[in-house]
């Protein structure tokens, strides 16, 4: 088996790395994350190091627009990176493939919701949630939201989210289905993630208790299933103009791919290099 490999951009501007390079980035910390499996399980989070050497790494830059300073690579990009990673820690995979593909995701909000996550702070990380887990009363200029999201992979890492709700009109009944941006510092946590396996993703609870969203940071569902965005720059930057749904459900294989190539892998130390090397059978 072979890990799956992009083919070179001629055409790739100064300064963003192809694909073959990240992952060539990802294989070179794979020894560091591997090591730090163990203690990402014991705390329930992805250490803290592991993180700091994938952002030194641009790891969760591949999503993100170039107007940022991301390197807004493709699918297929995300797909290996993620791959890659899971060879090294199954829990280090799914929070990197969860972090980019809401990064993908605010991507296709307006400018103007970009600037306010990316423009202070390029560097910023977004978890999400989609189910609805919510209520919401519409106000002038936006929705109050009260609610509890489960399963937040990444949220340890993350300051903002993409958290399903209801949209309801002025008397309350529900009228559409919306995913609203919202700084991880409105936002209440709880840990509420004890499993058996998968510790290290740290997907708790976030919780809203009568959040202001204003209305260009309320993303409407169907519209986007139809590939109807908010973003501007949907002509320029052919990333936002991906299929939604595929998108969200393709971006989750990365991770098993991985984990399977693990499985089927011998590990061994070696001497020359002094490090970790694989055999893949």
């Amino acid at each position: 088996m072979t890990a799956m490999t992009d083919r070179p951009s001629a055409t790739e501007p100064a300064g963003i790395p192809a694909s073959s390079e990240l992952v060539a980035r990802v294989k070179e910390l794979q020894p560091l994350i591997r090591e730090n499996a163990a203690r990402g399980e014991q705390d329930r989070r992805v250490a803290e190091e592991s993180i700091r050497a994938l952002r030194e790494a641009g790891i969760f830059k591949i999503a993100q627009p170039k107007r940022y300073g991301g390197y807004e690579t493709s699918m297929r990009t995300m797909l290996d990176v993620s791959a890659a990673l899971g060879e090294a820690d199954g829990g280090t995979a799914w929070v990197t493939t969860l972090l980019n593909v809401c990064a993908w995701m605010t991507g296709l909000y307006p400018q103007q919701a970009q600037d306010e996550v990316w423009g202070k702070d390029p560097d910023a990380l977004v978890c999400g949630v989609l189910a609805p887990t919510a209520e919401t009363r519409k106000v002038d200029g936006g929705h109050r939201v009260s609610g509890r999201w489960y399963y937040n992979s990444g949220s340890w890492h993350a300051s903002w989210a993409v958290l399903g709700i209801p949209v309801t009109d002025e008397q309350g009944e529900t009228v559409d289905q919306g995913l609203a941006l919202i700084p991880r510092s409105d936002l209440g946590y709880e840990e509420t993630w004890f499993v058996a396996g998968m510790k290290s993703t740290g997907s708790n609870a976030l919780i809203a208790d009568d959040v202001f969203v204003p209305e260009h940071r309320v993303m409407l569902v169907p519209p986007a299933i139809v590939g109807e965005y908010q973003t501007e720059h949907g002509g320029s930057e052919p990333l936002y103009r991906s299929a939604l749904v595929p998108v969200l459900a393709l971006v989750l294989v990365g991770p098993q791919l991985g984990m399977g190539l693990a499985a089927g892998a011998v590990i061994y130390w070696d001497l020359s290099r002094r490090g970790w090397s694989t055999v893949v059978e």
